[in-house]
């Protein structure tokens, strides 16, 4: 039997070609071979269609940015905020909470959420450290580093100004509720003092 080294015939234009020394990828039995498409397969209508669309939602979604950030704005406006940031880590203080960043992770506390804000300012270097306590006993440390050592003081002022206003606000009304809740608890203990003092 005569064979014959290489092919003289060539796959005409448009057949796909089939094998594993065309599409490594080929399998015979088990996977069909691929076939030759044109890269541009969408009429020039709908690509035009497919981008206005885009630019549509890509405004929709601009718009719904702009709007949190002007009502996240307007409820941080009411008080005071604290934000303080370095090439890796941000720490933000406001009327919501605070949120703490580094590289690409995120946390976020509520102001019922937080146990106890620590400070800590080092004898040397410019690494401002902010600590987040939460009731459960776990703690959530962030390093900021500072232009200069003078921020240090500032930035403590700063924080301190946001937890009177907000954090402060949380255990005041804790102890309000408490204070209530002894005052009615002493107001029944009388009543029923009484009411027992007339049934004799």
């Amino acid at each position: 039997m005569e064979q014959r080294i290489g092919s003289s015939s060539q796959p005409l234009e448009g057949e796909p070609l089939k094998g594993a020394g065309f599409d490594p990828a080929f399998i015979p039995g088990l996977t069909s071979p691929a076939t030759a498409e044109p890269e541009d397969t969408e009429p020039a209508g709908k690509a035009e269609g497919a981008e206005e669309a885009d630019e549509a939602q890509d405004e929709v979604v601009e718009e719904a940015e702009d709007a949190a950030d002007e009502s996240s704005d307007d409820e941080s406006a009411d008080g005071p905020v604290f934000e303080a940031s370095d090439r890796r880590a941000r720490i933000a203080a406001d009327a919501k909470g605070v949120r703490l960043r580094l590289d690409e992770e995120e946390c976020e506390f509520r102001w019922d959420e937080i146990g106890a804000i620590e400070t800590e300012a080092p004898r040397f270097g410019k690494r401002f450290t902010i600590t987040v306590h939460t009731p459960d006993r776990r703690w959530y440390p962030i390093e900021i580093e500072a232009t200069a050592r003078a921020r240090f003081k500032e930035w403590d002022e700063q924080l301190d100004a946001v937890l009177d206003a907000y954090f402060e606000d949380e255990e005041a009304d804790a102890a309000e509720a408490g204070a209530e809740d002894e005052v009615v608890a002493a107001k029944e203990s009388a009543a029923e003092e009484s009411a027992a003092e007339d049934a004799d």
